[in-house]
């Protein structure tokens, strides 16, 4: 590598492992939180995720490690509706990790990505290939054949995990679509999204009740609960500088390809972790044909990107 880009291969490799790793143990740490600790609120654990996040980022930037806009009467008008999305889609993200073992959670979040391609045309009038089209089809259609034998059936978690893929839809357009939210920076838009819903957020667990379940749950005085619970809400902000982090020194596109490469362990370990997958051969044939998609999914996007790539630097 050249000094002007002084990016190493190493670097490259290990922010890409690194974020790969961050996303896989946030995904399982919720889930041990959740299901083999039976927390009963994913709404609090999302809640003292934006806590952390808020906490984190302040200092940072107090330290000088990040840097974001303080805060002013415009930034809520200028990331409106980003912060009730963010509340909405975390809420749902950790209601269906709860629900659901973790390949149908995999599985069913590949529905994200139909949703964010049929809002994509419509509202930003993208057009899509007939062969990115194909596999997208070849995942839904694998997510599907699973669900139809999914003995663990958990219709609550299904509902809440296809609200997940459409509040994730959204989100991503609207982040696309509001561009003059760039001026937040990553960090500023995460920052102020959390901020601005940690009353609402208060709010919703009183009204629900799960602000009382969660502060009368017994396990806040074992140490072997409390780790993990800590860890979890960590997690959020480790996860979100671990994207930056890959983006930066790979590219976009490089980073949603290991994000579909992640998923695709956590659904083969989680059949083996967590003790809510019930196996059946109609089920396991259909998460494999969603997998399989995702993979030609990959290596479709990565070549779409390559053509371009030459024409104009992302």
């Amino acid at each position: 590598m050249d000094n002007g880009n002084k990016v190493t291969t190493t670097a490259k490799v290990l922010s890409a492992v690194f974020y790969g790793t961050a996303s896989i143990l946030i995904m399982i740490v919720n889930k041990s939180v959740l299901t083999n600790y039976k927390f009963p609120s994913a709404q609090f654990l999302g809640f003292g995720q934006m806590i952390a996040a808020v906490f984190i980022l302040q200092l940072a930037k107090s330290l000088g490690f990040i840097t974001f806009p303080d805060c002013d009467s415009r930034i809520p008008q200028k990331i409106f509706p980003l912060p009730f999305l963010y509340l909405a889609n975390l809420i749902a993200g950790l209601g269906g990790t709860k629900s659901l073992s973790l390949p149908m959670f995999t599985v069913l979040r590949r529905f994200s990505i139909l949703f964010t391609m049929i809002l994509e045309i419509v509202i930003l009038k993208q057009e899509r290939n007939t062969v990115i089209m194909m596999t997208i089809g070849l995942m839904i259609g694998g997510s599907v054949i699973a669900a139809s034998d999914d003995l663990a059936f958990e219709l609550v978690g299904y509902t809440m995990v296809l609200f997940n893929d459409v509040f994730t839809a959204l989100n991503n357009v609207f982040m696309k679509k509001l561009l003059n939210a760039k001026d937040l920076g990553k960090y500023g838009i995460t920052y102020y999204n959390c901020l601005i819903m940690v009353v609402p957020s208060l709010i919703l667990l009183y009204a629900t009740g799960d602000l009382q379940k969660a502060i009368e749950y017994p396990g806040w005085d074992s140490i072997y609960f409390v780790i993990p619970f800590l860890t979890s809400c960590v997690m959020g902000v480790v996860l979100m500088y671990s994207i930056a982090l890959c983006t930066a020194c790979n590219s976009a596109l490089t980073t949603t390809v290991v994000g579909c490469l992640k998923n695709i362990l956590i659904t083969y370990v989680g059949m083996f972790y967590g003790g809510d997958y019930v196996f059946s051969w109609i089920n396991f044939i259909g998460v494999n044909i969603s997998v399989i998609g995702s993979v030609i999914y990959s290596a479709v996007a990565f070549r779409a990107k390559q053509t371009p790539k030459s024409q104009s630097a992302v």
